[in-house]
């Protein structure tokens, strides 16, 4: 069963959806022009906050459609192993060797991976993972 906009329960958050779409359609971005309209109608959101589902909607699709455009226009080259713990550990304000204590990694294997010496394991990955909250899909090996 296929659901149309004319079919949807009419409200304040369809309307709010319609608006929007009116405003900035849902379509492919075919130019940096029109991803830079797309930008700036998410950042307008998002600052907006306290959006109904109508508008959190529209957000989602909008976003995919951005990311859609700047993956497949503007890719970005992978970012190395030590690089990404570079970041995560400057991101959090530890030190080298707090984040050793804490995950149980030897503070050599740190400063080796960190200067490209070093790749990082299985288990390397995953306590990384768990200390800093990101999905181990960040880290190449």
């Amino acid at each position: 069963m296929v659901l149309s906009i004319e079919n949807a329960q009419a409200g304040p958050d369809r309307d709010h959806y319609l608006k929007l779409v009116q405003k900035f359609p849902l379509r492919p971005l075919r130019s940096d022009e029109e991803l830079a309209d797309a930008i700036r109608m998410v950042d307008s959101l998002i600052i907006r906050g306290d959006l109904d589902s109508g508008e959190q909607d529209y957000l989602d699709i909008l976003t995919d459609i951005v990311e859609k455009y700047e993956s497949e226009e503007h890719p970005m080259p992978p970012v190395s192993d030590a690089d990404m713990l570079r970041h995560l550990i400057e991101a959090r304000g530890t030190s080298q060797s707090k984040l050793a204590a804490e995950v149980k990694i030897s503070m050599s294997t740190i400063s080796e991976v960190l200067n490209g010496k070093r790749q990082l394991n299985r288990n390397h990955i995953s306590a990384l993972s768990k200390y800093f909250g990101v999905p181990s899909s960040v880290f190449q090996t």
